[in-house]
């Protein structure tokens, strides 16, 4: 799970570095994507040591938790543009709702390692 939080964090950085210069460099706002992203690179190498790891990923969890309440309406933003609503910016809804779909994606990895961990314990 480690490997796939620093992966994670990569990506999110991408999105909020390609979705701040693509536009026009205007709002920081546009790098919070990146500011989740490097929060999970710290998490993902914290989590290597094998006596952080549980607790750590617990955090990792919840920072997702976090960033999907936060990112979760560009999904329906996009679907709104999609629509032909010309007074969404499309550019946010789509940082937006990529980075709620990989967090989804992300909490759903988490808590099946967690059931499987449990399972492997007992």
């Amino acid at each position: 799970m480690p490997h796939y939080t620093r992966i994670l964090g990569i990506i999110l950085i991408l999105i909020g570095i390609i979705g701040y210069i693509a536009s026009g460099a205007v709002s920081i706002t546009a790098m919070i994507p990146a500011f989740f992203g490097i929060a999970f690179i710290i998490l993902g190498r914290l989590a290597q040591k094998e006596a952080w790891r549980k607790h750590v990923m617990h955090i990792a969890l919840l920072v997702a938790l976090i960033g999907l309440f936060g990112s979760f309406s560009g999904i329906f933003d996009v679907i709104s543009w999609l629509g032909g609503n010309q007074e969404v910016n499309e550019l946010a809804a789509i940082a937006r709702a990529l980075m709620a779909l990989l967090l989804i994606g992300y909490i759903a990895l988490g808590v099946k390692s967690f059931i499987d961990a449990r399972k492997a314990a007992s």
